[in-house]
């Protein structure tokens, strides 16, 4: 027999998660791209420098600075959040980070996830004799490591909000970041995924990897 109770519990409990959802939906509804954009162009004088300093006039990524446009809202505001708190370290980024309040780092994001990416999202072959192609269409199953485009799409153009775009990043901001992970300075992302496959992966696997999507899709040399 149930406790007379149980029914209005559950039913309070449907009305928090809901409640719960119903504000996550409108905070990312609060996010303004205009007064994004401008922060991003032109910083917050005197702390905060533009992004468009380092990452391009329409965040297309520099040097070692990675592209920013048409990444997902919510993957830019994580990352930000985490240079914020520290969870993810980088002597750049984290004074910036928290030069912004929660609203300007959702606004910065939604301004970036607003630009075209420039990806085209298309697959290649899986050649065996090309390292990595294999490991981007394949990967190395016998070493737990997924094909990259499992998680980050057709021709590394990303997935929804929150697997990034990784097909115009660098081999050596690849492999930086490949570090960090494995040293533990940044959040495993998504699914606590990359921590684990990056322990797995030696810096010729990230060379390969990105070579391979340097020649499909216009990425950064190393």
């Amino acid at each position: 027999m149930r406790h007379p109770h149980t029914r209005p519990l559950r039913r309070l409990g449907a009305a928090w998660s809901w409640a719960l959802l119903l504000c996550a939906a409108a905070q990312a509804q609060t996010a303004n791209p205009q007064q994004g954009e401008q922060i991003a162009n032109n910083g917050l004088p005197p702390t905060v420098a533009s992004c468009a300093s380092c990452h391009g006039a329409k965040g297309q990524g520099m040097a070692a600075f990675p592209p920013l446009a048409g990444q997902g809202a919510s993957y830019l505001t994580s990352q930000l959040d985490a240079f914020a708190d520290g969870s993810r370290g980088n002597p750049i980024m984290a004074p910036i980070a928290k030069g912004l309040t929660p609203q300007q780092r959702a606004d910065v994001a939604a301004y970036f996830a607003s630009l075209p990416s420039g990806i085209a999202a298309t697959s290649g072959q899986a050649d065996a004799k090309d390292k990595g192609a294999w490991l981007v269409e394949r990967g190395r199953m016998q070493d737990g490591i997924p094909a990259c485009a499992s998680c980050h799409g057709p021709g590394g153009a990303g997935v929804g909000e929150h697997f990034p775009a990784i097909a115009k990043l660098s081999a050596s901001y690849m492999q930086e970041q490949i570090d960090a992970w494995k040293k533990g300075s940044r959040p495993p992302g998504p699914l606590g995924l990359m921590e684990g496959i990056a322990k797995k992966l030696s810096s010729d696997d990230v060379n390969a990897i990105a070579q391979y999507y340097a020649g499909a899709s216009g990425a950064a040399k190393p």
